[in-house]
């Protein structure tokens, strides 16, 4: 396996249980793909854009977890137009099955193993 890559989840605060799965997914040994979860565990009080943007910048890529709460999440948008200010490759995948939300300005695809590990793979 490749050495492990960084990558920063972004994700409305309502789908942080999607991002702990997305985390255990990697964790599995049948897992084809590893990485580094940079994602923000508790809110920021202060400077909080500073603080994720540096996350960001030392990020190798950034998957953003897409639903209907995205739509609303003034956080997770921001998070992607500094991914995008910083040039991050990002992938969008839906957290949902049942969810297939339009996040705008993101490429957003089914969350599986393949999708991840190629993304994680292109960067």
């Amino acid at each position: 396996m490749a050495s492990k890559k960084v990558v920063f989840v972004a994700f409305a605060i309502e789908d942080e249980r999607q991002r702990d799965f997305l985390k255990g997914q990697s964790l599995l040994t049948s897992s084809p793909f590893e990485y580094v979860d940079m994602s923000v565990k508790e809110a920021y009080e202060t400077d909080w854009k500073e603080k994720v943007r540096t996350r960001i910048r030392r990020s190798d890529g950034v998957i953003a977890l897409v639903s209907k709460n995205s739509l609303n999440s003034t956080g997770q948008k921001w998070e992607l137009s500094c991914a995008n200010e910083e040039k991050k490759k990002v992938l969008g995948i839906w957290a949902y099955t049942d969810d297939r939300a339009n996040l705008l300005g993101t490429n957003t695809v089914a969350w599986t193993w393949d999708a991840v590990k190629a993304f994680i793979n292109s960067l």
